[in-house]
């Protein structure tokens, strides 16, 4: 990597720790630096930021806690960790989601968006870039959340009921429709209080899809997107009346791909495009939507 003065200080002032952290996070998410190449020496850091090797050292051990650096010693410099096995094999959405927020979580604007059913997924994955906020150990300046769910005036081609009676699809289709409200409201209502808790910058938005979508997508900082297939099943659900059978996905088992900008072309390809499909839905066919 070649070392330049280009971020020794902002507005006249000398960079923190924190500030040199984010700004090696970046690199290692961008893809300029890459599992397995080590670091700059500490002089050379300290010499690109314009700052103390104190200050260096502190960045490299948050970065460190974090797992984004290993063979961590006084002999030489850290080398770019080897992403977790975790995160290079497809896991259900409820396991993988969770890392990839709160890797997101670390740059200094934090883009969501997402193409999904419910925000069933979001909320439990939420939890652990949220602490890690509340504890101090990251501050993004900005979130930008961008939801598409579908529409409440679309005949939903899943959930519906098995014997598609009127009676039985109105009370799905509304069980459905309940849950979408409020798991949105939740999500909604965690990421605006980081508004007053901690001053940062947030913009949640939904907008309704006049289709049932068949997988969901989540694209994160535009450079991962992770992808998974709504697999329908039967299953039943008990009621007031008794036993409601419907055709259904639990989305949070629903296997999840990764696809990195810094993994090569074909996986750039997948995130630039997806991005683009996000970006023309949200701007065309798409509608506003009030969670009520």
């Amino acid at each position: 990597m070649v070392v330049t003065q280009e971020n020794v200080a902002v507005n006249g002032r000398r960079l923190t720790p924190q500030e040199i952290a984010d700004t090696l996070r970046e690199r290692i998410r961008s893809g300029d630096l890459v599992a397995g190449e080590r670091l700059p020496t500490q002089a050379e850091l300290a010499d690109e930021f314009g700052v103390e090797r104190g200050a260096v050292r502190q960045a490299l051990r948050a970065l460190h806690e974090d797992g984004l650096l290993s063979d961590v010693s006084k002999g030489s410099p850290p080398r770019i960790a080897e992403r977790a096995p975790a995160l290079d094999e497809p896991q259900p959405t409820m396991v993988a989601l969770a890392p990839r927020l709160t890797e997101a979580f670390c740059a200094p604007h934090v883009r969501i968006d997402a193409v999904c059913l419910t925000a069933q997924s979001l909320i439990p994955a939420l939890g652990e870039p949220l602490r890690m906020i509340h504890e101090g150990r990251i501050r993004p300046e900005r979130i930008d959340a961008r939801i598409l769910l579908p529409s409440r005036d679309i005949n939903l081609a899943f959930p519906v009921s098995v014997d598609s009676r009127h009676e039985d699809d109105d009370l799905v289709h509304q069980r459905w429709l309940a849950m979408r409200n409020a798991q949105g409201q939740v999500l909604q209502y965690n990421l605006q209080a980081l508004r007053s808790t901690h001053d940062i910058d947030v913009q949640v938005t939904f907008r309704a899809l006049p289709f049932t979508p068949p997988a969901k997508l989540y694209l994160l900082n535009g450079v991962e997107a992770l992808y998974a297939y709504y697999l329908v099943s039967r299953r039943e659900e008990p009621t007031d009346g008794g036993t409601l059978e419907m055709f259904d996905t639990l989305g949070s088992e629903s296997m999840l791909f990764s696809f990195e900008m810094r993994a090569g072309r074909r996986d750039a390809a997948f995130v630039q495009q997806s991005q683009k499909w996000f970006d023309a839905l949200w701007e065309t066919i798409t509608t506003d939507l009030t969670l009520s």
